[in-house]
């Protein structure tokens, strides 16, 4: 589907919450709804992260994480449409205000991107055993 027509399909809350199955997965990031199944399989954080905001608005999952440019870009290839908000769905997500930055001065995102990785080990390992 190209930009400008998945910009202009429209789908609500209900119509991402009818998929969340690994082979058909949706989630909304900053109010755009995505396909992201093809991507399941080569999710750097593993499949379990995006299962479990899968059909859902995943914003802030999304930028907790603190992605990539690259990673942006590839969501980005997978838009199908935007949110079309009915009465009663969730508040719209908005970005937290960025912190002036210096001149030269870089963020460094990675004691959130390891607390991330150590929660969704401890949640797999978790599904693991209430599983076996």
């Amino acid at each position: 589907m190209s930009d400008a027509v998945a910009a202009e399909k429209l789908y609500t809350y209900e119509d991402v919450k009818g998929h969340t199955t690994k082979k058909d997965l949706w989630m909304v990031v900053h109010d755009k709804v995505y396909d992201v199944s093809s991507f399941v399989d080569e999710h750097p954080g593993g499949e379990e992260v995006m299962m479990d905001v899968g059909g859902q608005d995943a914003t802030d999952s999304f930028e907790d994480v603190g992605h990539s440019d690259e990673a942006r870009e590839i969501l980005e290839k997978m838009l199908v449409g935007k949110v079309k908000r009915n009465p009663g769905d969730p508040k719209p997500k908005t970005p937290a205000p960025l912190a002036p930055q210096a001149p030269g001065q870089q963020t460094d995102g990675g004691a959130s991107v390891y607390a991330f990785f150590i929660l969704a080990a401890i949640v797999a390992f978790g599904a693991y055993k209430y599983i076996s």
